[in-house]
């Protein structure tokens, strides 16, 4: 575990964000990839979470004029969007990119409330609790139960059912924290209705559903049975699980089977209190972690990691389940 945990140390900045991987591609910051590597720190006393948090809400605040417009009118073009991919400093890129993801909102919205569950202090200030206000208008704004996003895979435009999912947890957590109308939420139970067990009008299945039993815990427990049924039976490999079929990560005949897969499934089967399931799968993903604790990012062609190696969403999922199963504490 500790070191896990030294591997995903090299991945923090001073700040409190963290970058996707030490990889030169990879080397920036996504807001969802950041509160995917605290969540191992959620129940520590540690400041690993918060802080993250905290650079979290800097960025927010330093784009607060693009809520200011976007909580009034939806965005037209795709920078307008708050922006999913940042450079280190939580500045903006400027080169075209998929910044339509509604989950990456709703995910921080619920890392926040979360957080508040549990007892941290998750505010700074008073600018803290106003940010968080306009995230939740500008989810209104965008009308994001019918709102086509890029989704968690940042690819193609389309009503996702993980990104709606992820809305409505983060709408439910922050409801005692923020004026949340139930129209707001229930709009979105109602997308999810429809949609569910599919993740979208063109994928029957997506490795992004799984989201929606860990760590939202959205959905009841015949429907979590239903996506976790469909993404083992079609979308496990050995090496990991591909996101979903004809995966467009490699445009050859590689698959890309995506190593935060198995201890993803695995911490889906501990939510729903199935341990011998989640043993297994704990199993299966400390074959594919190296003894350097440096989880790649995905395996393909065989036992061949890709150059965003070590992946600090792979590696604090990894923790999680590492922690899961063997009950012990993370040593920082």
């Amino acid at each position: 575990m500790k070191t896990l945990h030294s591997v995903l140390e090299t991945m923090r900045l001073e700040n409190g964000a963290y970058t996707a991987s030490t990889s030169g591609d990879y080397s920036y910051v996504w807001v969802r990839d950041v509160v995917y590597c605290v969540l191992p720190y959620l129940h520590t006393d540690c400041d690993r979470y918060t802080g993250a948090f905290y650079a979290l809400f800097d960025l927010f605040r330093r784009y607060e004029w693009k809520l200011d417009i976007h909580t009034q009118q939806k965005p037209a073009y795709l920078y307008e969007h708050i922006h999913a991919r940042y450079n280190s400093d939580l500045t903006e890129r400027p080169e075209p990119w998929g910044h339509a993801q509604n989950d990456s909102i709703g995910l921080f919205l619920w890392g926040v409330g979360e957080g508040v569950r549990v007892g941290k202090r998750m505010f700074r200030d008073t600018m803290d609790r106003a940010i968080l206000q306009k995230l939740v208008n500008y989810l209104a704004t965008l009308e994001y139960w019918e709102a086509h996003d890029n989704g968690m895979w940042e690819e193609n435009m389309e009503v996702h059912a993980s990104s709606v999912g992820a809305c409505v947890a983060g709408l439910r957590a922050v409801k005692m924290l923020a004026y949340v109308p139930d129209w707001l939420i229930e709009n979105g139970e109602r997308t999810l209705r429809h949609l569910l067990p599919r993740e979208s009008a063109t994928k029957d299945t997506d490795l992004a559903l799984l989201s929606l039993i860990y760590p939202y815990q959205l959905v009841d427990r015949n429907m979590a049975k239903r996506i976790l049924a469909q993404i083992t039976g079609q979308l496990e490999r050995t090496f990991g699980v591909i996101r979903y079929k004809h995966d467009l990560y490699y445009k050859d005949v590689q698959e890309a089977e995506w190593c935060f897969g198995f201890p993803w499934l695995g911490m889906c089967f501990a939510v729903l209190g199935e341990d011998e399931m989640a043993r297994a799968y704990w199993e299966k993903t400390k074959r594919i972690v190296p003894e350097d604790g440096k989880v790649p990012e995905l395996y393909t062609g065989g036992k061949t990691p890709n150059g965003n190696t070590p992946l600090a969403w792979a590696v604090a999922m990894t923790m999680l389940l590492r922690k899961q199963i063997t009950k012990e504490d993370i040593p920082i």
